[in-house]
């Protein structure tokens, strides 16, 4: 099926905390009216959770439209894979790595342009502990930067916010000791950092793998076993690149589902949202959910 302007009617959930979110939304929903598209918008920063909300309005509308960053989308995605409905994405906060993953334009009238005419594709959702994601689950550094990096940092440095933040968390990094255990092996580490990742970027547009893609019903993860800050910073380059797998401090796992095991609990980062804990159980849901991308029209208009 084809979206098309002609009929489309969306629930647009909108973060006004997001990075651009409160500075653009205006302006977003004023494109996505002249594209033709019929909107009910809701706030996600009230007390109502986003799936709540989905479930509301999901008889209503043919789609719906997160405008904030992948924090936001991963906290309407029960919503979304309840319902069945399309996700339309307007990349509106950080780090914007499933808009990255799937190509969608971080231009905000190309981005309203794909979420009224995309074509909806079927991507792979990461399940922990029964909490969806879509870009990575993490344990161990990425969980420290989340819990010290604020809304207001976000906002008004970007993606440089996390590098400050990373650099603070790093000098105390301590390693721990954690098991994978996967249906063909097992891999015992000490790490400061285990990622698994469903698509191909995450935190600071870090590759997983690769490789990696959102639609290989795999799961990519790697373990960081370094005991120095400075080892880090001479990885760096190929953390970027997705290359790191072939360093010796680098351990990687590729497998549908996987448990990650440790001595005591360490909390998980779930798409930069804190979630749950360890012990953690991992698994794809293989095409479990549609988001509306760049069709051959979105593209020749973006060229």
């Amino acid at each position: 099926m084809r979206a098309t302007s002609a009929s489309a009617r969306a629930l647009v959930l909108v973060n006004r905390r997001a990075r651009r979110g409160g500075e653009r939304i205006g302006e977003a929903v004023a494109r996505l009216r002249a594209l033709g598209v019929d909107l009910v918008e809701a706030s996600v920063t009230g007390p109502e959770p986003p799936a709540e909300i989905i479930r509301r309005y999901g008889r209503e509308v043919d789609r719906v439209i997160v405008a904030g960053g992948d924090g936001t989308i991963n906290r309407a995605l029960e919503g979304l894979l309840e319902s069945g409905l399309p996700l339309g994405v307007l990349p509106l906060g950080t780090a914007n790595n499933l808009a990255r993953t799937l190509g969608i334009p971080t231009e905000l009238d190309a981005a309203c342009a794909v979420a009224a005419r995309g074509e909806p594709r079927s991507v792979d959702v990461g399940r922990v502990n029964q909490r969806p994601f879509l870009t990575t689950a993490s344990l161990g550094l990425s969980v420290a930067i989340t819990e010290q990096l604020s809304g207001e940092a976000k906002r008004r440095w970007g993606r440089l916010a996390y590098a400050v933040v990373a650099a603070r968390v790093l000098v105390r990094a301590r390693p721990f000791t954690a098991e994978i255990v996967w249906p063909e092996g097992r891999l015992r580490t000490r790490t400061v950092q285990i990622v698994v990742g469903n698509g191909r970027y995450y935190g600071a547009a870090l590759a997983v793998a690769e490789d990696a893609t959102i639609r290989d019903r795999q799961l990519d993860a790697y373990s960081l076993e370094i005991r120095h800050w400075w080892e880090l910073v001479r990885l760096a380059p190929a953390l970027k690149r997705g290359s790191h797998g072939a360093r010796p401090a680098v351990q990687t796992v590729r497998a549908r589902e996987m448990d990650v095991l440790t001595t005591v609990p360490h909390r998980i980062d779930v798409d930069g949202e804190l979630g749950p804990s360890t012990p953690a159980h991992f698994a794809v849901l293989p095409g479990a959910l549609r988001v509306l991308c760049p069709g051959s029209a979105e593209r020749k208009a973006a060229a």
